[in-house]
């Protein structure tokens, strides 16, 4: 997997000063998408030992309060074959730090909801997210008033509350 960029102190892409990880790759191509650099899987550096070690030393800080994936898409199959391990050694460092996700994808019922989206790995990535922003931008629906999202069909999801209830629960309506 490469990264398309590294914001190692961010306030717009969930609570709190954050440590924002943009992967590459998505084959989604939402309209008008912010980030539209970042579709190519071979854009940007290679994930690797020296990448995670450069975001685990910027998440150290009190001050930090956890992690964002951002693409390019993180839930491309790809993308999340590389991701899991990386989490899984997120939260054994880190457990009291949060994880945000943005996917174009939508949440249903436990899953990501586009079978292409279903990997393997997908529940296993979904069961250590603390909140996932789910679907794609639509230019349609855009508005500059939301919090953490840039169209109305988004949804900020509460990830914990949605495994245990099984059904979808917002972390912010």
């Amino acid at each position: 997997m490469n990264y398309a960029e590294l914001k190692k102190t961010d306030i717009a892409n969930g609570e709190g000063i954050r440590v924002s990880l943009f992967v590459s790759g998505c084959r989604r191509r939402c309209k008008n998408c912010f980030n539209g650099v970042a579709w190519d899987f071979r854009y940007g550096k290679p994930f690797d030992e020296n990448a995670e070690e450069e975001i685990f030393q910027a998440l150290a800080p009190d001050y930090i309060a956890g992690l964002s994936l951002l693409g390019g898409e993180p839930f491309e199959p790809e993308n999340q074959r590389a991701l899991l391990p990386f989490l899984k050694r997120f939260k054994t460092r880190f457990p009291k730090k949060t994880i945000w996700c943005y996917t174009g994808y939508t949440y249903c019922d436990g899953a990501i909801s586009e079978s292409q989206a279903n990997a393997p790995e997908t529940r296993e990535l979904l069961s250590l997210l603390d909140v996932l922003v789910d679907g794609p931008f639509v230019e349609e629906k855009k508005d500059v008033r939301l919090k953490f999202r840039g169209s109305s069909n988004q949804r900020v999801i509460d990830v914990k509350k949605s495994l245990a209830e099984q059904k979808v629960v917002l972390y912010l309506d």
